[in-house]
């Protein structure tokens, strides 16, 4: 399973534009290109005017195929370029999901946190094996969380993202969360953590 993220600010367009232009030709035209499973869309409650696109793939070798070729990097399309390319970027990650190895988003999950992050390469193996054995089955524990996912980086400026689908923001102001992953997670690697990307998104409706 592999995974495109993409993380902007948005300030420099037109509110109205930018998310028809998401949601009338940019996303419509990756849900036509093989080996794009799911295509969901966030809204920063954290930070003003930033949104999250998350691309679930097949593979991330899906992003080299001639159908994504046809519609990504040099045959962008006019729209993306006066729109997408004008947006401030936030994070941009390609990479392989590898905490489970094939799981889907839930269908209708209220929240999403994104934690990107670098580590120490020594502490990395370790932290895999913690995130699956330890941490998944401790988050798996918290009544708001349904589902918690990591992946390691073919192309991005961070090596891991772990992805966290919530009932709603709130699920982070719980002690349930902070004692099963805030407070965990630094105890066990924050003094090896670096380059930290933290941003917590509602599920984007798009307005009638």
């Amino acid at each position: 399973m592999g995974l495109l993220l993409s993380c902007f600010d948005y300030s420099p367009v037109a509110e109205d534009e930018f998310h028809d232009w998401y949601d009338t030709e940019h996303i419509p035209e990756r849900q036509r290109v093989p080996g794009f499973l799911d295509c969901q869309r966030w809204l920063a409650v954290d930070r003003p005017r930033s949104s999250i696109a998350t691309y679930d793939l097949a593979g991330v070798d899906v992003l080299r195929s001639p159908g994504y070729l046809a519609i990504g990097y040099d045959n962008n399309s006019p729209w993306t370029h006066r729109v997408g390319w004008r947006c401030i970027k936030l994070l941009r990650f390609e990479g392989e999901q590898i905490a489970p190895g094939d799981e889907l988003p839930p269908r209708s999950p209220g929240a999403l946190l994104v934690w990107a992050f670098n580590l120490d390469g020594a502490r990395e193996a370790a932290f895999i094996d913690w995130f699956e054995s330890e941490h998944r089955p401790r988050v798996s524990t918290v009544a708001e969380v349904h589902s918690a996912r990591l992946f390691h980086a073919t192309a991005s400026t961070h090596r891991y993202v772990a992805l966290y689908h919530l009932t709603s923001p709130e699920a982070l102001k719980s002690a349930e969360w902070r004692d099963a992953v805030e407070d965990a997670w630094t105890q066990r690697f924050g003094a090896h953590e670096r380059d930290r990307f933290r941003m917590l998104a509602a599920r984007y409706v798009r307005k009638s």
